[in-house]
């Protein structure tokens, strides 16, 4: 049996990869990047971020990260700080590039491999979702990307946003309604 020490040396918190890039360790860096670059990643697709420019602002997003270190206090994860960093960083870049609304959505996730016909049907109703949630306003499209993408609760949501957890989950549920009615 592993003791709790050994354990946690092997599986460090973010936190303590946070103090340990702070020492100067660029492995608590890396291993930061290796447990969010893909939820970030995936939280800037599904927020509009144009496919060509995804790894451009999910590398911006941890250099601004690791920049302000310093200046996370622990009080929201760290995986809800990056993503709050990666709305503002995609914000930035659509002020300063215009625009362009691209919400791919993985196949894998929505095909049946085994029926042509359930896999049409579940192309379809991915495109109509796609297009339905573009059309959502943008703080309601990001609550629900955060809350069904990305599994945070509304406390972490609203430090994400900058708003109550009230707030989030009044945003959400008129996503889920809209979509609701939008898609159906």
């Amino acid at each position: 049996m592993t003791e709790p020490a050994a354990t946690a040396a092997a599986n460090p918190s973010d936190a303590e990869l946070v103090q340990a890039y702070q020492r100067g360790d660029e492995r608590g860096a890396t291993e930061l990047v290796l447990r969010h670059a893909r939820a970030v990643a995936r939280f800037l697709a599904g927020a509009g971020a144009d496919p060509a420019d995804l790894e451009d602002l999910v590398q911006e997003t941890f250099l601004r990260a690791f920049r302000a270190a310093r200046r996370w206090r622990g009080e929201a994860s760290f995986r809800t700080w990056l993503l709050a960093i990666a709305r503002n960083r995609l914000r930035d870049h659509h002020r300063r590039h215009g625009r362009r609304r691209v919400l791919p959505l993985e196949e894998a996730d929505a095909l049946a491999h085994d029926d042509p016909a359930a896999a049409l049907e579940a192309r379809d109703l991915g495109a109509r979702l796609e297009h339905q949630l573009a059309r959502l306003p943008r703080l309601q499209r990001e609550v629900f990307l955060l809350r069904a993408q990305q599994g945070l609760d509304y406390q972490a949501i609203a430090e994400a946003l900058g708003t109550t957890p009230g707030a989030a989950r009044v945003h959400y549920h008129h996503a889920v309604k809209r979509l609701k009615e939008l898609v159906t």
